[in-house]
């Protein structure tokens, strides 16, 4: 229930119910033990309009939303070292980071977390993919092909299209080669990942690589560009399995939790609702006999 709702219903003002909530919340988050915490992803959320950012941190071995910081700089992850140590840790400790490519991310993890291996999931890595396609659909609608009401047939897993969409995509790659290669290149950079160890999937990429800077489509020559930029993080993929899609499960949360408070005035406001619902904090509240 949003906060105004909830004075409304307990006659009281809403400012007093989000004292109580922040005390309570933030005495059970200073209290949290991060010493075992080993394997951690990091991504970034909308606080509010205006594409104003938010950092979160989770822990990928269950201790669920660990730190939302402002911003998405590089000084992110040293706020989490730094609140690391303040909860009994290390950055030492921590051995895997799963991210996307951003380059503030990165320089983040390398500087405050030497020791940790980057991960590039493999969601971040199908999401370029999904967009390289898009780009050469776009392209190819620009041109006067006919892809008009094809988008969401165009986009995403074939598994999860009904078998008309399935049916016009089959129909559409066969007729545009261009899109038929592209969609080529996706599913196959897909297959890839289904791959049984790092080995495997280190010999197809550099096959994929090859064939993707043969293709003539300048959008997948450019995410092969990047895949060999960080071949280190990707493969580190196949020897960890570990993604950020429980983060991106908890980003759901915490928008849900905004939507349904119609946003949230500040950013502590905001902070407090992310860890009441995704931090899985353990209370110690008065009772009363």
């Amino acid at each position: 229930m949003p906060g105004d709702g909830m004075s409304d219903w307990l006659g009281e003002t809403d400012t007093r119910l989000w004292r109580v909530l922040i005390h309570y919340v933030e005495q059970a988050q200073a209290r949290r033990d991060w010493s075992k915490v080993r394997r951690i992803a990091v991504d970034e959320t909308s606080a509010r309009r205006g594409h104003r950012s938010v950092t979160n941190v989770l822990d990928c071995d269950g201790a669920g939303l660990l730190l939302m910081i402002e911003g998405r700089s590089s000084e992110a992850l040293g706020s989490f070292a730094q609140a690391l140590r303040e909860h009994g840790g290390d950055p030492a400790q921590i051995q895997a980071i799963a991210m996307d490519m951003s380059p503030a991310y990165l320089k983040g993890a390398v500087e405050h977390f030497p020791a940790a291996q980057i991960v590039f999931d493999k969601f971040h890595v199908m999401l370029l993919a999904g967009q390289a396609l898009d780009t050469v659909r776009r392209e190819l609608q620009h041109d006067g092909a006919a892809l008009k009401g094809s988008l969401w047939s165009l986009r995403g897993n074939v598994w999860n299209l009904s078998a008309e969409r399935q049916k016009q995509r089959r129909d559409l790659c066969a007729q545009y080669t261009k899109l038929g290669r592209a969609m080529t290149l996706r599913e196959t950079l897909q297959a890839i990942y289904a791959s049984p160890d790092q080995l495997t999937a280190q010999s197809q990429l550099q096959w994929w690589c090859g064939w993707a800077v043969r293709s003539r489509l300048e959008p997948f020559r450019t995410l092969a560009k990047t895949v060999r930029q960080h071949w280190e993080g990707i493969l580190a993929y196949f020897d960890t399995g570990l993604t950020s899609a429980a983060i991106e499960a908890v980003n759901g949360i915490i928008q849900l939790a905004k939507r349904m408070a119609r946003g949230f005035k500040n950013f502590v406001y905001f902070r407090t609702a992310a860890y009441l619902r995704a931090a899985r904090l353990k209370f110690d509240l008065p009772v009363i006999n």
